[in-house]
């Protein structure tokens, strides 16, 4: 049994004789010939069954202490819907002997013997399932052999899930012969193969084998969580291997996201290198497209700051709603819920933060500049923690886990991680946006408490921010020391009211936080970024309080970055009527030829600078582009 008492069923030991076995081989030409060892056809248990059609070549090799992630692909055969959450859900764990400690065991692991879950949330009876395995080779030396096998949690060992993987381990200048970690196919009813591979130009050739869904469904707006498995099929090595964007009109201008590397690049991967015949893995997010229907969002990949010629990574997107989630709250609300003219409190906003998965080894490190203590959704109270002591947590089956330097324990609340002094600092120690995004700064260290939680509409679990309105605005990555003064306390200004009208709601995230930290809410990035930016606190506090009213209540502010001469008014580009959203001339945008650069509503980021460094006041700049609003202070 593993050391977090979750429960996976002994394989049965006896069969009845009546029960013939059944030999296959399964056989693909993918540039020569590849053959699946020889499997035992078991019966189903439990209405769970597989049949393997893809997995890493027979004795690939891996450098002595490098990490590699390797992935196989399953065929439902039971009668029984694979999941990866909830009772019943598929992972693999270390086999024969069962539960055995692997010597190629990694952080991201789930525990010392269960390696990985299903990666699709579901799978049917038919269809094809995926296991993302990562693997770290020991120092030592040899050749390696390492079973896995797929179980049903608390249902079955899944007949035809046992597999054995044969690894060299050696350095690299020692190698002979085959070196491929790449995913081979076994079967030609492959649903996740994408087509040939593109021509060869100066050794860079590649193709899409294996995607994290065929179409995106989305509404417009959302942030689309993307995984693609690209193999090299040229002849030469790839090193530094990049997303990118293209020149193309496919490639939709506005899916640019946060956790972009820069404008276009998507995601950087350094680690390690991929031989002819290999398998890279990439992971990145993007915004869905912001009109309805059918769209083609297009990135390319360069190898070594050279994009491979005529390969392409199309992504179907299908937008079911046409206006982004800043509309999906109706702004004709009951006078009473958001009526601003009267003083309140200072509001206490939730910042989702940040989504534990790969990028953080599916678990969180946090730590406090003061004495600080951990307790449950309740308030219970789990622990008292010292300064710079650090809790590692995660969430797995319904189950919160932690570690306060006491081993494992548990609890099925949520975990909060509350300072005790309103002045201290917390920092997500295994996040780091040099390491994983390519950033300057780590920006991973944050004011007031931190909560980790399991979202079920997302079916994610999240690092949220609670924190004083002002505080959060702190941070805010919208802006720059850079920028003239009066641009920032307009920029600020409209960020206050955005972030306020949410809080007045508490509906955009089904309340489970107000705001996120990424593009398509205001970009945040915490106490680091005030550091870095102080004049951004000056602004924040030059405007405290002061948020843009129409009629009595909080209106809604959105902004974008640039336009092409003219912003738009709400009507034109979202339908129905917004008052003070009304679409105005942007002369400083039309005399530099900018092309429009976001959604075009409310005030353009570009024209709003220009309009200060020529003289206007904050107050201005926002009656110029918000129509008869008022400036209205709501607290101290």
């Amino acid at each position: 049994m593993n050391p977090f008492l979750l429960k996976v069923p002994h394989a049965t030991t006896s069969r009845a004789a009546s029960i013939s076995l059944v030999w296959f081989a399964l056989f693909l030409f993918v540039g020569g010939l590849f053959c699946l060892p020889t499997a035992v056809r078991a019966e189903a248990k439990n209405g769970f069954e597989a049949l393997q059609v893809s997995g890493p070549k027979s004795g690939f090799t891996i450098v002595p202490g490098a990490t590699e992630e390797v992935v196989l692909t399953f065929k439902n055969i039971g009668s029984k819907t694979w999941t990866n959450s909830g009772s019943a859900y598929v992972s693999i764990y270390t086999y024969d002997p069962k539960y055995r400690v692997s010597d190629f065991k990694t952080d991201n692991w789930i525990d010392y013997t269960q390696a990985a879950l299903l990666e699709e949330s579901n799978v049917a009876v038919g269809s094809v399932g995926s296991i993302y395995l990562t693997l770290k080779a020991p120092k030592s030396e040899g050749t390696y052999k390492e079973t896995f096998h797929l179980a049903a949690e608390d249902a079955a060992w899944i007949p035809g899930g046992e597999f054995t993987l044969t690894i060299n381990v050696e350095d690299e200048d020692e190698e002979e012969g085959e070196t491929e970690v790449g995913s081979q196919d076994l079967s030609s009813e492959n649903p996740l193969s994408d087509g040939e591979a593109s021509p060869e130009t100066n050794g860079l050739s590649a193709t899409v084998l294996l995607r994290s869904t065929k179409l995106v469904e989305a509404q417009a707006g959302d942030v689309i969580t993307y995984k693609v498995g690209i193999k090299n099929t040229g002849t030469v090595s790839w090193g530094t291997r990049e997303i990118v964007t293209t020149s193309y009109a496919i490639a939709s201008t506005d899916t640019a996201h946060a956790s972009w590397v820069s404008d276009t690049e998507l995601v950087v991967n350094t680690t390690g290198s991929v031989k002819p015949g290999g398998l890279d893995l990439l992971s990145f997010k993007f915004t869905a497209p912001t009109s309805n229907g059918s769209h083609t969002v297009r990135y390319q990949m360069a190898v070594d700051d050279t994009v491979i010629p005529d390969f392409y990574i199309d992504i179907p997107v299908e937008v079911t709603g046409g206006s982004p989630e800043i509309i999906d709250d109706d702004v004709t609300v009951e006078e009473e819920e958001v009526q601003s003219d009267r003083e309140i409190d200072e509001p206490i906003v939730r910042i989702g933060l940040l989504t534990i998965d790969e990028e953080t080894d599916w678990v969180t490190e946090i730590s406090c500049d003061s004495t600080w203590r951990l307790v449950d959704s309740e308030g219970g109270l789990l622990g008292k923690m010292e300064e710079d002591e650090m809790v590692r947590a995660f969430y797995k089956n319904q189950r919160y886990y932690f570690n306060r330097g006491r081993g494992i324990e548990q609890t099925h609340k949520y975990l909060r991680f509350v300072p005790d002094n309103e002045e201290a600092i917390c920092t997500i120690e295994n996040f780091d946006r040099r390491k994983t995004r390519g950033a300057s700064y780590a920006l991973n260290q944050f004011r007031d408490t931190l909560e980790l939680q399991y979202i079920p509409y997302k079916d994610e679990v999240w690092v949220i921010n609670e924190l004083p309105i002002e505080e959060y605005l702190y941070g805010l990555g919208e802006t720059s020391n850079a920028s003239h003064e009066e641009f920032k306390k307009a920029l600020i200004t409209v960020a206050r009211t955005y972030a306020l009208y949410h809080w007045e709601r508490n509906t955009k995230h089904q309340g489970y936080f107000h705001m996120n930290a990424y593009a398509d809410d205001q970009v945040y990035f915490g106490y680091g970024y005030e550091t870095i930016h102080p004049l951004i606190r000056e602004a924040v506090e030059d405007t405290r309080g002061i948020t843009v009213n129409y009629d009595g209540r909080t209106a809604l502010t959105p902004y974008f970055s640039r336009s092409d001469g003219r912003t738009r008014s709400w009507s034109e580009v979202w339908g129905g009527s917004v008052a003070w959203l009304i679409g105005v001339d942007a002369p400083c945008d039309e005399e530099r030829g900018y092309t429009l650069w976001g959604h075009g509503v409310g005030m353009g980021a570009t024209e709003a600078l220009c309009m200060a460094n020529n003289g206007d006041d904050w107050e201005e700049i926002l009656h110029y582009f918000y129509t008869d609003v008022d400036l209205i202070k709501r607290w101290d």
